[in-house]
């Protein structure tokens, strides 16, 4: 996630409206002070009247010191899924069985920052609940909440956003009509009728996305034509008596309207294209859209027409173009799909998109192209959970919705979401699949479940899913789901300190890959695995063997993710060999693969890794620094083994020469300066990055000692990681 300090936008994940602001500054001048006075503020208003973007402009003036952070709630459809949304908008991972509302109070605790909740209407009563309990326990929290009804909370300051006036709207209808480049009508002929640009803002009630829809048909209509057309609608609908229709309806008539005046390969594809959960993207539009009156090839030039009509907006992410389609516009699209009788068909070509989407990502994660794949499931997300949905709730999809569950392992093990994974494997694993059909996706979505079991060090249901994966793999012969099932409970007993059984079962499972053909990053993982069970028995040449093998594996398939965890192995072997430059080198390599793909386990072992280089290269107090930041972010990880002799041992050759050569006031000082730091900042700092501000806290005391000598030559009891389980995957 971006940091928008460095170019002068407020911290969080809220970037700067670059378009054109219009005839807000009283409300968003109103709106600011409230936030200084408040810690809960609900902008309310009806649908269309800017209520978001007026928000955001306030918020981002208002920015505290950890930042604005958006959480976009509009393609939330389960009141579930709240919880899960606010922690990806603040980027969190948590690799423990923590309830996403604790992982949210224990990050927000000792914060000071806004959270921005935009789209709250159908999800009111989760809302309320949740900011409720966050107000309540995070004392540096405001919400700034949007929504076209208030949450009902104790406390809670409402700001009504009331329509454009007339000058205001007027001046939004001019700018938007500037911002086309049309080349006829109002915005080309500065003398035009201003009487009839007024009655048409005035007749559209001042609702800037009404005036916005108005405004992509100046292109064509004169500001007279297109008041005509609207004023005939009106009447059409109240009888002639314009003071009948509410301010509601007036949107939803200025919506008709256009509907109305688009083409019908326009009006087909703006109800197929509202079957999307999120935004999405052109390649998606086409497969999901297309057909049955509209060629796969026309689907661009449509789009192109709904987006210069406003229907639909574009932008830019780390995934590439995206099209959105607000809310009320997606609601009137729904109406119209469903009135066609075509919605059912619509919604299983969106699942069939997305299974054939996670499909090509589980190939192409084993690739070069593992950053795009992570950004482009991250951009997905949405409508992932929405194709999930779709699987989980129909009859006859549950096979599918197991398939879908397991091929997205990488991304909850890999990019940080196991509690997400958790949740839809072990909904996908409770149903009933047909025999034939959905064996094998069952099978898959067993030992996927137990993978992510045994990282949040949840043995128990790991193993009873590992068993049951392996009794029915073995009675339906099926080679590939037993090596996942042996790999997996090898893994288990790698973090239940049981090494001979570990290395054996990894062994036997490493065999069975190579007899099926499988090669990927799940193998490699496993290799990396033994290694460490090798190491954990004393054998570190064997380890190192192991992980190089590893190693060249990945550089030749430009595979990143467990290659991270190879270097680490590799980066201790250094260490513990007296060459802590290669080891630190090896560790930023590992360092920044794992935080680019948001894999806090591998961060933190990097982290903890990286103090212990540092201690040995004489800079006690820098390591004790970091070793206060990663137990910052341990408790994201969750700490089953974290008094182990065979993962600890690294933890505690830093401490003791840290502390020998500080002293433990000093030590403890400085620990305490890197419990400060966040993820970002940590991971910055351990990278030693230009440019990053490196500050320790005043000595109150003279400290002396061999310390960094010992750290360099002792030699740990068993193991190079501190959690050695969960480092395999």
């Amino acid at each position: 996630m971006r940091d928008h300090r460095r170019d002068g936008i407020p911290h969080g994940n809220l970037p700067l409206e670059l378009d054109t602001f219009v005839g807000r500054a009283a409300q968003l001048a109103e709106l600011a002070r409230t936030l200084d006075s408040a810690r809960l503020v609900t902008v309310t208003g009806a649908g269309g009247v800017g209520k978001s973007r007026l928000a955001a402009r306030a918020a981002a003036r208002r920015a505290p010191r950890d930042g604005v952070w958006r959480v976009q709630l509009a393609p939330v459809r389960d009141e579930e899924f709240v919880d899960y949304a606010v922690v990806e908008a603040l980027g969190l991972t948590d690799h423990t069985t923590r309830l996403p509302r604790e992982t949210l109070v224990a990050h927000l605790a000792e914060r000071e920052l806004l959270l921005l909740l935009d789209g709250v209407e159908h999800l009111v009563d989760a809302c309320a609940a949740l900011v409720t309990e966050l107000l309540g326990r995070a004392p540096g929290l405001r919400v700034l909440a949007v929504g076209r009804r208030p949450l009902g909370v104790a406390g809670e300051r409402l700001v009504p956003l009331a329509p454009l006036g007339t000058e205001e709207a007027m001046e939004l209808l001019t700018v938007r009509a500037g911002q086309r480049s049309v080349t006829c009508g109002y915005a080309a002929d500065p003398d035009a009728d201003q009487r009839e640009v007024r009655e048409l803002c005035r007749r559209l009630d001042g609702i800037p996305l009404a005036i916005e829809l108005a405004a992509g048909r100046l292109g064509a209509l004169s500001p007279g034509q297109v008041l005509r057309r609207l004023d005939d609608r009106f009447r059409l609908l109240t009888g002639g008596d314009r003071t009948a229709l509410p301010r509601h309806r007036t949107l939803r008539t200025a919506i008709g309207w256009s509907h109305e005046l688009c083409t019908p390969p326009e009006r087909l594809l703006w109800a197929r294209l509202s079957v999307f959960a999120g935004p999405f993207d052109l390649e998606a539009a086409e497969y999901v859209c297309s057909g049955d009156g509209l060629p796969a090839d026309d689907v661009l030039d449509v789009l192109s027409a709904l987006l210069a009509q406003s229907v639909l907006t574009r932008e830019e992410s780390p995934a590439g173009v995206r099209y959105r389609m607000l809310d009320t516009v997606r609601a009137y699209g729904a109406d119209w799909l469903a009135a066609t009788g075509d919605a059912d068909r619509l919604r299983r070509r969106h699942r069939d998109w997305y299974v054939g989407l996670a499909t090509w990502c589980e190939l192409e994660w084993f690739s070069p192209r593992q950053g795009e794949v992570a950004a482009r499931v991250d951009a997905e997300l949405p409508n992932l959970r929405g194709a999930l949905e779709h699987c989980l709730d129909e009859p006859d999809g549950a096979h599918l919705g197991q398939y879908l569950a397991g091929a997205l392992w990488f991304h909850w093990v890999g990019c940080g979401r196991l509690s997400e994974g958790r949740h839809w494997l072990e909904q996908a694993v409770r149903l009933d699949a047909e025999p034939t059909a959905g064996e094998q996706s069952r099978l898959k979505a067993l030992w996927v479940l137990a993978y992510v079991a045994i990282l949040q060090g949840d043995t128990v249901p790991a193993l009873a899913a590992l068993q049951e994966c392996r009794e029915e793999a073995e009675r339906s012969a099926n080679p590939t789901a037993v090596a996942y099932a042996e790999h997996r409970t090898g893994c288990l007993a790698l973090v239940s300190d049981d090494m001979p059984r570990a290395e054996r079962l990894l062994r036997s499972a490493l065999h069975r890959y190579r007899e099926i053909g499988e090669l990927n990053s799940n193998v490699l993982m496993g290799q990396v695995e033994l290694a460490m069970a090798r190491a954990f028995q004393g054998d570190l040449p064997d380890a190192v063997r192991l992980c190089e093998d590893v190693r060249r594996v990945c550089e030749d398939h430009g595979e990143r993710w467990a290659r991270g965890y190879a270097l680490y192995v590799l980066a201790y072997a250094a260490w513990s060999e007296g060459e802590p430059l290669r080891a630190r080198e090896l560790l930023a390599d590992c360092l920044g693969s794992a935080h680019r793909f948001r894999d806090q386990l591998g961060s933190v072992l990097a982290v903890e890794l990286l103090a212990l280089v540092t201690v040995a290269e004489g800079d006690a107090a820098e390591a004790a620094v970091l070793q206060g930041a990663a137990g910052r972010m341990w408790p994201s990880v969750g700490l089953p083994l974290f008094g182990s002799a065979h993962y600890n041992a690294p933890h505690e050759l830093c401490e003791a020469a840290a502390r020998e050569q500080l002293g433990d006031e000093r030590y403890e000082e400085c620990v305490r300066h890197g419990t400060l730091l966040g993820r970002r900042e940590a991971v910055a700092r351990a990278l030693r990055r230009p440019g990053v501000a490196v500050s320790l806290p005043a000595p109150r005391s003279t400290a002396g000692g061999r310390a960094a000598a010992n750290a360099r030559t002792a030699k740990p009891a068993a193991s190079p990681t501190r959690k050695g389980g969960e480092t395999a995957g």
